[in-house]
């Protein structure tokens, strides 16, 4: 009984495995694409599209937190942090991309691998949560610890099955 349990738990912890990479690739192909079209959007056409976006918004609203929001946005959005995004998505998406690629391939070295790569993203997402307190960096960052613990027992388990042929 209890290895049939065991047995059941390591299936469903296997199936929650290939839904994360599955996720997480998906999320890093977004990353790649996003980066490409950031390079399209410079701060005069972002500043433009939300104008138009905002506009109706303001006219019957004022004080629109919303809208107030994005055209603050807007207006601090520079040459450099498009530079930067597209360099941060890009890299980031690519890095993460080759990763996930490796750790569907099984390869049992990239499970360390990509464990030491997502506690890196971990600690450049909390460094940046510092300054943006940004709720969406703190679910990535719990996608991105779950996802570790995921694949340390997803490694554990290769390990044994490596270690039985």
């Amino acid at each position: 009984m209890k290895t049939e349990t065991k047995i059941e738990e390591k299936k469903i912890l296997h199936i929650g495995f290939e839904i994360g990479l599955l996720l997480k690739s998906v999320f890093a192909a977004f990353e790649v694409l996003s980066g490409i079209l950031l390079i399209f959007i410079t701060p005069e056409r972002l500043n433009q599209f939300i104008n138009i976006l905002v506009r109706e918004e303001l006219q019957e609203d004022p004080k629109d937190l919303i809208a107030h929001y994005l055209v603050v946005f807007g207006q601090s959005f520079s040459v450099s942090a498009q530079q930067f995004g597209v360099f941060y998505l890009i890299s980031h998406g690519i890095i993460k991309l080759v990763v996930l690629f490796l750790l569907w391939k099984k390869k049992l070295w990239a499970y360390p691998l990509s464990i030491a790569v997502f506690l890196g993203f971990i600690a450049y997402q909390v460094y940046r949560f510092t300054f943006t307190h940004s709720i969406g960096l703190l679910l990535l960052t719990l996608l991105d610890l779950v996802m570790i613990w995921l694949t340390i027992v997803e490694y554990n388990n290769a390990k044994q099955e490596s270690c039985k042929t």
